[in-house]
Protein backbone atom coordinates (compact mmCIF):
# COMPACT_ATOMS: atom_id res chain seq x y z
CA UNK A 1 0.00 0.00 0.00
CA UNK A 2 1.39 3.41 -0.99
CA UNK A 3 1.77 5.97 1.78
CA UNK A 4 1.20 9.73 1.67
CA UNK A 5 2.80 11.79 4.45
CA UNK A 6 0.82 14.86 5.48
CA UNK A 7 1.66 17.77 7.77
CA UNK A 8 -0.87 18.72 10.45
CA UNK A 9 -1.01 22.43 11.33
CA UNK A 10 -2.16 24.46 8.35
CA UNK A 11 -2.83 21.36 6.23
CA UNK A 12 -5.06 19.06 8.28
CA UNK A 13 -5.75 21.31 11.27
CA UNK A 14 -6.67 24.99 11.57
CA UNK A 15 -3.99 26.20 13.98
CA UNK A 16 -4.82 29.87 13.37
CA UNK A 17 -8.38 29.45 14.64
CA UNK A 18 -7.17 27.43 17.64
CA UNK A 19 -4.71 30.23 18.43
CA UNK A 20 -7.52 32.76 18.78
CA UNK A 21 -9.45 30.40 21.03
CA UNK A 22 -6.39 29.91 23.26
CA UNK A 23 -6.00 33.68 23.49
CA UNK A 24 -9.58 34.04 24.69
CA UNK A 25 -9.16 31.24 27.23
CA UNK A 26 -6.09 32.90 28.73
CA UNK A 27 -6.90 36.61 28.53
CA UNK A 28 -10.68 36.67 28.14
CA UNK A 29 -10.26 38.81 25.01
CA UNK A 30 -11.83 37.96 21.66
CA UNK A 31 -9.35 38.63 18.90
CA UNK A 32 -10.58 40.48 15.83
CA UNK A 33 -9.59 39.22 12.41
CA UNK A 34 -6.99 41.65 11.10
CA UNK A 35 -5.85 40.02 7.85
CA UNK A 36 -7.50 36.76 6.71
CA UNK A 37 -4.68 36.20 4.22
CA UNK A 38 -1.90 36.36 6.85
CA UNK A 39 0.20 33.20 7.29
CA UNK A 40 1.18 33.70 10.94
CA UNK A 41 -1.55 33.97 13.60
CA UNK A 42 -0.10 37.05 15.30
CA UNK A 43 -0.50 38.91 11.99
CA UNK A 44 -3.83 37.29 11.16
CA UNK A 45 -5.44 38.51 14.37
CA UNK A 46 -5.20 41.84 16.17
CA UNK A 47 -3.03 40.19 18.82
CA UNK A 48 -0.67 42.39 20.78
CA UNK A 49 2.95 41.41 21.27
CA UNK A 50 3.38 39.54 24.51
CA UNK A 51 6.40 39.75 26.80
CA UNK A 52 7.53 38.35 30.13
CA UNK A 53 4.74 36.94 32.33
CA UNK A 54 1.99 37.33 29.75
CA UNK A 55 4.05 35.46 27.17
CA UNK A 56 4.72 32.59 29.56
CA UNK A 57 1.05 32.56 30.56
CA UNK A 58 -0.02 32.25 26.95
CA UNK A 59 2.53 29.55 26.17
CA UNK A 60 1.14 27.49 29.03
CA UNK A 61 -2.18 27.33 27.18
CA UNK A 62 -0.61 25.14 24.50
CA UNK A 63 -1.21 22.03 26.55
CA UNK A 64 -2.72 18.58 25.99
CA UNK A 65 -6.22 20.01 25.73
CA UNK A 66 -5.12 22.56 23.13
CA UNK A 67 -3.37 20.00 20.92
CA UNK A 68 -6.31 17.60 21.12
CA UNK A 69 -9.05 20.09 20.17
CA UNK A 70 -7.85 21.97 17.06
CA UNK A 71 -10.55 22.18 14.35
CA UNK A 72 -10.04 20.76 10.88
CA UNK A 73 -9.06 22.87 7.90
CA UNK A 74 -12.09 23.12 5.58
CA UNK A 75 -11.96 20.35 2.99
CA UNK A 76 -9.11 18.46 4.67
CA UNK A 77 -11.27 15.60 5.94
CA UNK A 78 -12.81 15.12 2.50
CA UNK A 79 -9.34 15.14 0.98
CA UNK A 80 -8.12 12.40 3.30
CA UNK A 81 -11.24 10.32 2.77
CA UNK A 82 -10.79 10.51 -1.00
CA UNK A 83 -7.16 9.41 -0.75
CA UNK A 84 -7.94 6.63 1.72
CA UNK A 85 -10.79 5.38 -0.47
CA UNK A 86 -8.28 4.95 -3.28
CA UNK A 87 -6.10 2.77 -1.08
CA UNK A 88 -3.53 5.24 0.21
CA UNK A 89 -2.13 4.86 3.72
CA UNK A 90 -2.11 8.31 5.33
CA UNK A 91 0.52 9.20 7.91
CA UNK A 92 0.74 12.54 9.73
CA UNK A 93 4.31 13.84 10.03
CA UNK A 94 4.20 16.80 12.38
CA UNK A 95 6.82 19.09 13.94
CA UNK A 96 5.46 18.72 17.46
CA UNK A 97 7.06 17.60 20.74
CA UNK A 98 6.64 13.87 21.32
CA UNK A 99 4.76 14.49 24.58
CA UNK A 100 1.84 15.83 22.52
CA UNK A 101 1.75 12.96 20.02
CA UNK A 102 -1.17 11.21 21.73
CA UNK A 103 -3.14 14.46 21.93
CA UNK A 104 -2.60 15.04 18.21
CA UNK A 105 -3.67 11.49 17.42
CA UNK A 106 -6.80 11.92 19.56
CA UNK A 107 -7.59 15.21 17.83
CA UNK A 108 -7.40 13.60 14.37
CA UNK A 109 -9.44 10.58 15.47
CA UNK A 110 -12.15 12.75 17.00
CA UNK A 111 -12.44 14.69 13.74
CA UNK A 112 -12.75 11.46 11.75
CA UNK A 113 -9.48 11.64 9.84
CA UNK A 114 -8.38 8.24 8.41
CA UNK A 115 -4.81 8.72 9.62
CA UNK A 116 -3.02 5.47 10.44
CA UNK A 117 -0.03 6.85 12.30
CA UNK A 118 1.45 10.00 13.86
CA UNK A 119 5.17 10.74 13.55
CA UNK A 120 6.52 13.68 15.55
CA UNK A 121 9.76 15.46 14.72
CA UNK A 122 11.71 18.47 15.86
CA UNK A 123 10.87 21.89 14.50
CA UNK A 124 14.31 23.51 14.33
CA UNK A 125 15.81 23.86 10.86
CA UNK A 126 19.54 23.20 10.93
CA UNK A 127 20.92 22.33 7.51
CA UNK A 128 17.61 20.95 6.28
CA UNK A 129 14.17 19.83 7.25
CA UNK A 130 13.72 18.24 10.70
CA UNK A 131 11.21 15.99 8.93
CA UNK A 132 13.65 14.72 6.28
CA UNK A 133 14.83 11.63 8.17
CA UNK A 134 11.30 10.65 9.15
CA UNK A 135 10.23 10.93 5.52
CA UNK A 136 13.23 8.89 4.37
CA UNK A 137 12.42 6.16 6.91
CA UNK A 138 8.73 6.17 5.97
CA UNK A 139 9.28 6.09 2.20
CA UNK A 140 5.99 7.70 1.09
CA UNK A 141 5.06 8.36 -2.51
CA UNK A 142 4.24 11.97 -1.57
CA UNK A 143 4.80 14.45 1.25
CA UNK A 144 2.42 17.39 1.70
CA UNK A 145 3.36 20.41 3.85
CA UNK A 146 2.52 24.11 3.99
CA UNK A 147 6.00 25.20 5.11
CA UNK A 148 8.54 25.04 2.29
CA UNK A 149 11.62 24.90 4.58
CA UNK A 150 10.34 21.50 5.75
CA UNK A 151 10.73 20.19 2.19
CA UNK A 152 14.46 20.99 2.12
CA UNK A 153 16.60 17.88 2.04
CA UNK A 154 13.79 15.42 1.33
CA UNK A 155 15.24 13.24 -1.41
CA UNK A 156 13.63 11.69 -4.52
CA UNK A 157 11.56 9.81 -5.38
CA UNK A 158 9.17 11.38 -2.86
CA UNK A 159 6.80 13.80 -4.59
CA UNK A 160 6.90 17.10 -2.68
CA UNK A 161 3.61 19.02 -2.58
CA UNK A 162 3.43 22.51 -1.08
CA UNK A 163 0.19 23.99 0.22
CA UNK A 164 0.32 27.69 -0.67
CA UNK A 165 -2.10 29.02 1.90
CA UNK A 166 -2.33 32.57 3.27
CA UNK A 167 0.29 34.46 1.21
CA UNK A 168 0.74 37.55 3.42
CA UNK A 169 3.96 37.11 5.38
CA UNK A 170 4.36 33.56 4.06
CA UNK A 171 7.80 31.95 4.39
CA UNK A 172 7.15 30.21 1.07
CA UNK A 173 9.01 32.64 -1.15
CA UNK A 174 12.03 32.93 -3.45
CA UNK A 175 14.14 29.86 -4.19
CA UNK A 176 12.12 27.78 -1.74
CA UNK A 177 9.38 27.71 -4.38
CA UNK A 178 11.73 25.76 -6.65
CA UNK A 179 11.73 22.81 -4.25
CA UNK A 180 8.19 21.40 -4.46
CA UNK A 181 7.10 19.27 -7.39
CA UNK A 182 3.58 20.67 -7.17
CA UNK A 183 1.76 23.50 -5.39
CA UNK A 184 -1.86 23.60 -4.27
CA UNK A 185 -4.33 25.91 -2.59
CA UNK A 186 -5.17 23.33 0.09
CA UNK A 187 -5.13 19.60 0.77
CA UNK A 188 -8.38 19.02 -1.07
CA UNK A 189 -6.94 20.63 -4.20
CA UNK A 190 -3.92 18.36 -3.88
CA UNK A 191 -6.07 15.24 -3.44
CA UNK A 192 -8.22 16.03 -6.48
CA UNK A 193 -5.13 16.72 -8.59
CA UNK A 194 -3.24 13.66 -7.37
CA UNK A 195 -6.14 11.31 -8.00
CA UNK A 196 -6.97 12.80 -11.40
CA UNK A 197 -3.62 12.03 -13.02
CA UNK A 198 -3.65 9.28 -15.63
CA UNK A 199 -0.06 8.29 -14.79
CA UNK A 200 0.47 9.16 -11.12
CA UNK A 201 4.15 8.21 -10.99
CA UNK A 202 6.02 9.58 -14.00
CA UNK A 203 8.87 11.97 -14.67
CA UNK A 204 12.59 12.19 -13.95
CA UNK A 205 13.84 10.22 -10.95
CA UNK A 206 10.37 8.79 -10.48
CA UNK A 207 8.94 12.20 -9.62
CA UNK A 208 5.82 13.70 -11.13
CA UNK A 209 6.08 16.75 -13.40
CA UNK A 210 5.92 20.12 -11.66
CA UNK A 211 2.30 21.20 -11.45
CA UNK A 212 0.04 23.65 -9.69
CA UNK A 213 -3.60 23.37 -8.63
CA UNK A 214 -4.71 26.72 -7.27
Amino acid sequence: MNTIAIDADGVLLDYNTAYSKAWFNVFGERLVLNNPAAYWPIERWNARRLVNNELEQFRSAFDLEFWSTIPAVPGALEACQRLADQGYNLVCVTALPERFADARAQNLRDLGFPISRIITTGSEIIGGSPKAQAIADLGPVAFVDDYAPYLVGVDPPVHLALILRDPVGSPNVGKLLDIPDSSHADLLAFAKWWLSREEPWTGLNGKSPRSTSL
